[in-house]
């Protein structure tokens, strides 16, 4: 299993005509926490992409909890816990960093694609190999 929290500031521009995070934007908030969780392994999507594929988005469910505000700083930790999967999956708790309240819950699904065809791949070797070192048992 592979785990990171990152943080993000809510901006005014984030939020809808009541005040809160409009619900389209934790998509976005999903998309900062799996791409610096890939980061934090020294993993960034650029390399993915470097090597020819490329990890479109085809399923994505969100659980609203709490709402968040202007200016709250938030947590979201983004955890991945299969390896050999064709379709990884990417779970996400976003949490107000202050109190520690969970706003939200949610998924995303991914398939490699070969950047030149579009086609769907199994996970590519260089994937496995990074992230296998997670994935081992003590």
């Amino acid at each position: 299993m592979i785990t990171n929290a990152a943080e993000i500031r809510v901006r005014y521009a984030d939020t809808d005509k009541m005040q809160f995070v409009y619900n389209g934007k934790y998509l976005e908030y999903f998309e900062v926490g799996r791409t610096e969780l890939f980061r934090s392994i020294g993993f960034p999507y650029r390399k993915i992409e470097e090597q020819g594929y490329q990890l479109p988005l085809i399923e994505a469910g969100v659980k609203y909890l709490s709402p968040a505000t202007y200016d709250d700083l938030l947590e979201i930790h983004a955890t991945v816990r299969e390896l050999y999967t064709p379709r990884p999956k990417v779970e996400y708790v976003v949490k107000k960093k202050e109190t520690g309240e969970i706003v939200a819950e949610g998924f995303t699904t991914h398939v490699f694609i070969r950047e030149d065809t579009k086609k769907a791949v199994r996970p590519p070797k260089v994937y496995i190999d990074v992230l296998a070192k997670y994935f081992e048992t003590k």
